[in-house]
């Protein structure tokens, strides 16, 4: 929500609106529409809910990752700087993830009744890299930078992004 608030409060006033304790107006719309989208995409879902939130999950996790490693660190709280400290780099920060990766859609494969079916999971893996990847850089070169809040509105936005993507699929 801090994140909206400061995005549309404008580049000026976008540390600001992100440092003030209360919640303005945008962060209020961003927060129920990202709610609905959610809600409904899991009611679509319904049964394969299990299978599908993980990998959401997941590449709301790894846009993270892009997005440290992508941008530096804005701060007006002291608390961010452990995490440029002890940050490896993407590729040593990403390894186990991508082996999670690698032995899900295998098993997802494995079990698959249909070639369609097996086309439509590889289509959605490539999708999810695509938001995983596209949506940090927009945030971070719209907001200059990468702090707390704006990775969190990373991880909410690919989350949300990657339900709304499988409840059309499925």
């Amino acid at each position: 929500m801090d994140t909206f608030d400061g995005l549309y409060a404008g580049k000026d006033k976008f540390i600001k609106a992100m440092k003030d304790s209360r919640v303005g107006a945008f962060g209020v719309q961003a927060i129920i529409l990202m709610t609905l989208i959610q809600l409904a995409s899991l009611m679509k879902i319904e049964d394969k809910i299990f299978q599908v939130l993980p990998i959401c999950l997941f590449w709301g996790r790894v846009s993270t990752l892009i997005y440290i490693d992508k941008f530096k660190y804005f701060n007006y709280k002291r608390k961010s700087f452990s995490h440029q400290k002890y940050w490896r780099g993407l590729k040593k920060e990403s390894r186990l993830s991508f082996l999670i990766l690698i032995l899900l859609g295998a098993y997802n494969l494995i079990f698959s009744e249909s070639y369609f079916l097996i086309l439509k999971k590889i289509l959605l893996l490539f999708i999810g890299f695509f938001c995983a990847w596209r949506i940090p850089i927009l945030l971070g070169n719209k907001t200059g930078g990468v702090n707390g809040d704006t990775c969190g509105a990373s991880i909410v936005l690919t989350e949300t992004i990657m339900l709304f993507i499988y409840a059309i699929a499925l």
